[in-house]
């Protein structure tokens, strides 16, 4: 847009600013300057030559709000825009006198409605001739409002021309009043917006477009990270005895809590692994992130911790084994972890833990929460080494694992309470099976925020 000042004073550019902010501080000052030439113009409305012009300049003033909110949304929403987009079509200006029926119209009001400059200027009662059948009641009411009424007309139609077809129409204006107070007169501005019309429809269709797109894209990821998950968590859903046969065997039972269904997919895990030599590795965990990313993330961990525990890797350097994977991987992030391995032979618990909230021992009808030992997130500093604790176990003991966000709505101290209170159920629960049932009716039917994991694991008398 040129400048409101002179070719050889441009208006200085503020440091730092884009072109297009640029562009809309000229738009917001051209639309001051202009609409001070308006407020010295005189307002003179017995003279159409006036009433034209101050028609213009609010017309003028119109167009640079539109120019202003289009430059706004560039800026905040930038596509290409094309070269040539004329959007602002011609403007004629007509004027019916009621009291001697003459009718004016300006030359390009002609052109503008398709008519032959040669022929007369149609009255108010032939104008909706030329109006599309469905937008003549609008038209009617609009003039009618305007003559009755004295309310300015604002407001458009279609036309249509018998060269090319049908052309949208904005029309303003006024009735001019006479010295009695009747209504002597109505004048009006017709603007052709049809192609303004045509690029907004242009921008509403892409935009669906786009949301259309970006929602489908969405729903692939989704399906894409619950599949990833699906085939990465353990597979047994209900009870299941590790190890096998024997004394002291533990009594397993797991649950994924989904998210809400607007929510993403996130990467918590649990498992269940019996090893080589009889002990049984049992894991909980978290990874930062949503979706796929989180997803794939979590499988790789999961597939870190089988693999290093079949090795026989201790829960703490078995953690800080995770750490330094996470820290060299291409996409940083971070997790949260608890490891345990626990000998059936004699009850025993060995584990560990990577900034992750701590296993939950229920015994006799109350519960606790095991003293943790030292331990950071994974991923959070190189070279972290992660310390190890042992606990002993007894007949029909209940262990808790679970990951953030279990008890929807409360974290850290509140949740545990929340977690310890389930205490007299569990106790009258007989397998682990009926302890995972009661956590999922206490909070697995809330609306939450982000998924949840919970183990259970019952000491077999």
């Amino acid at each position: 847009m040129p400048s409101h000042l002179s070719a050889d004073h441009p208006a200085a550019q503020p440091p730092g600013r884009g072109p297009v902010d640029a562009l809309i501080s000229q738009t917001r000052r051209l639309k001051g300057d202009v609409d001070a030439v308006r407020r010295d113009a005189p307002a003179d409305a017995a003279d159409p030559r006036e009433r034209w012009r101050r028609a213009l300049y609010d017309l003028a003033l119109h167009q640079l709000d539109d120019l202003s909110g289009h430059l706004t949304q560039l800026r905040d929403d930038p596509l290409p825009a094309p070269r040539h987009d004329p959007l602002l079509g011609p403007v004629g200006s007509a004027e019916w006198d009621l009291l001697t029926d003459e009718v004016r119209w300006s030359g390009e009001l002609y052109r503008i409605l398709g008519r032959d400059p040669a022929a007369a200027p149609l009255t108010l009662d032939e104008l909706p001739s030329l109006v599309f059948e469905e937008d003549r009641p609008r038209l009617t009411a609009m003039v009618t409002d305007c003559l009755v009424d004295a309310r300015p007309i604002d407001g458009e139609f279609r036309v249509v021309r018998p060269d090319d077809g049908v052309r949208t129409v904005h029309m303003m204006g006024e009735p001019v009043f006479g010295a009695d107070g009747s209504t002597a007169s109505m004048w009006a501005v017709l603007r052709d917006v049809s192609e303004l019309r045509r690029c907004r429809r242009a921008v509403s269709e892409t935009r669906d477009s786009l949301h259309h797109q970006r929602y489908a894209a969405a729903r692939t990821e989704h399906r894409l990270a619950v599949e990833l998950q699906e085939a990465v968590l353990p597979t047994w859903h209900g009870p299941l005895r590790l190890p096998q046969t024997g004394p002291g065997t533990l009594d397993l039972a797991a649950a994924h809590l989904p998210p809400s269904t607007h929510a993403r997919i996130g990467g918590d895990w649990y498992d269940a692994l019996e090893l080589s030599d009889g002990t049984t590795l049992l894991s909980v965990g978290d990874l930062t992130g949503h979706g796929v990313g989180a997803a794939s993330g979590m499988a790789m961990l999961l597939g870190a911790v089988r693999g290093m525990a079949m090795t026989g890797t201790a829960p703490g350097p078995l953690l800080a084994c995770l750490n330094r994977l996470l820290d060299t991987t291409a996409q940083p992030a971070l997790g949260s972890a608890v490891c345990l391995r626990y000998r059936p032979e004699t009850r025993s618990l060995l584990w560990a833990q990577a900034g992750h909230p701590a296993p939950l021992l229920f015994r006799g009808g109350t519960g606790q929460v095991l003293d943790a030992p030292d331990g950071v997130l994974l991923g959070a500093t190189s070279g972290a080494s992660y310390g190890q604790a042992e606990e002993a176990l007894e007949a029909d003991d209940v262990l808790l694992l679970h990951t953030d966000g279990l008890v929807p709505g409360q974290a850290g101290t509140a949740a545990v309470h929340r977690l310890l209170e389930l205490a007299p159920r569990f106790a009258a629960a007989r397998t682990a099976q009926d302890c995972v049932r009661a956590v999922a009716e206490e909070f697995g039917e809330r609306e939450r925020d982000d998924a949840a994991c919970v183990l259970v694991a019952r000491v077999a008398p």
